[in-house]
């Protein structure tokens, strides 16, 4: 058996192995855990649709589609050698991943969450986790198969385009195929860069207070930390910076701190801003920063 021919199999028979685990999670885990959510009431409906994100559009994707396609071409080998032109049928599809890729983290919290709620909850998981078709793995273990099956695509096909004869009727299919898997990696780990900025930004907006004009989600925080502020040779303040792509905060930190974590003072646009160091020995790593909206001398430690 030739090289490809032998990835080519290695992928059909992971394929196969892999839409085992999507119907143990579809079929089994999210079937049974929502039907004891709809009779029962142990869990809300809800939750078990968060924590099992769109698995089925996957799981029905993958056995009705992607692997018979495979089976097909692996049994027609011998006159058809080549597996590029279907894994490009698949590609685009697999864009679906984003979107669990994405929901992953908050699936495991609140898999932990509930499973300490709701003791009934728990105790199907575990009894689901002692079958058989478990081999011994935790839900938590088989969620993560998902996760890890873009990647492992990518690794099968570049050791196929690898082992390629370049006289082969797959390279320009096969080459094609591996870019686009490559796109679809991406676009999944883009979006959850995405979301942790998001996040991330969410949490810099509670600790200023939410204040409506500063809330946008199309900013970037490029650095924050504390500085002193110099009011005259003698006396400083603690003051704290939130350098924005657009705008720098100038901000107190709040005595009592209910809600927000400081106060905005100052609101200074970075179009025009100038910031230059003083060379003070009284006073080290002093600087000024100059803006439309005003002029600030200030210490960093």
């Amino acid at each position: 058996m030739q090289e490809p021919e032998k990835i080519a199999l290695e992928l059909l028979e992971t394929e196969q192995a892999y839409v085992s685990r999507l119907h143990l999670l579809d079929q089994v885990f999210y079937a049974e855990l929502m039907k004891e959510a709809k009779t029962r009431k142990t869990v809300p409906e809800e939750v078990v649709k968060m924590i099992f994100s769109n698995i089925s559009s996957i799981y029905q994707f993958h056995a009705k589609f992607f692997l018979p396609e495979l089976q097909k071409r692996m049994e027609d080998w011998s006159c058809n050698p080549r597996i590029g032109d279907v894994i490009q049928k698949l590609a685009p599809f697999l864009k679906m991943y984003g979107e669990y890729v994405k929901n992953f983290d908050k699936a495991l919290e609140l898999l932990t969450a509930w499973s300490e709620k709701s003791p009934p909850f728990q105790e199907l998981i575990s009894d689901i986790q002692k079958r058989e078709v478990c081999a011994s793995l935790t839900l938590q273990h088989h969620m993560l198969e998902p996760v890890q099956r873009i990647p492992r695509y990518e690794l099968l096909l570049q050791e196929y385009v690898r082992k390629l004869p370049p006289t082969s009727p797959d390279r320009d299919g096969a080459e094609k195929a591996l870019e686009m898997i490559f796109m679809v990696a991406k676009h999944s780990n883009a979006a959850i860069a995405e979301m942790e900025r998001l996040q991330n930004l969410w949490v810099v907006y509670q600790r200023l207070g939410l204040e409506d004009d500063i809330v946008d989600p199309s900013n970037e925080l490029i650095k924050e930390g504390p500085v002193q502020k110099i009011t005259h040779k003698s006396s400083t303040s603690e003051k704290y910076l939130f350098l924005f792509n657009n705008m720098l905060l100038y901000c107190v930190p709040k005595v009592i701190q209910v809600g927000a974590e400081f106060q905005v003072h100052l609101r200074i646009d970075v179009d025009g801003l100038k910031v230059r160091e003083l060379r003070d020995s009284q006073l080290p790593h002093t600087f000024l920063v100059s803006g439309k909206q005003r002029t600030l001398e200030l210490q960093a430690r």
